[in-house]
């Protein structure tokens, strides 16, 4: 087996290097199902904010169609949103940065 050009080596450390820079949004989209309390009770236990924040981004989310919620790296974002869509919020990540 041939060992990886120097190209395909940068490529791979780019991607992990990538892979834990706090470059990734969490996007919490409105829906027409959820009450904005439930959404602020979610954001309270799932992204530990303060009632405050939690409203913030709440109200955020339902003026403005959406609200970036964290930026975290590409795991914690994942996990995230995992987490907000199984209390039925739509939730999606993107690269910020």
């Amino acid at each position: 087996m041939a060992a990886p050009s120097p190209d395909t080596g940068q490529e791979v450390e780019t991607l992990i290097d990538s892979a834990f820079e706090k470059c990734w949004g969490v996007v919490v989209w409105n829906d027409p199902i959820n009450t904005m309390s439930y959404v602020t009770y979610v954001f309270e236990k799932v992204l530990k904010m303060v009632r405050d924040v939690a409203e913030k981004h709440m109200m955020e989310v339902h003026t403005k169609g959406k609200s970036l919620v964290a930026t975290e790296t590409r795991e914690h974002a994942e996990l995230f949103v995992h987490q907000l869509q199984s209390f039925g919020l739509n939730a999606t990540m993107e690269r910020v940065g």
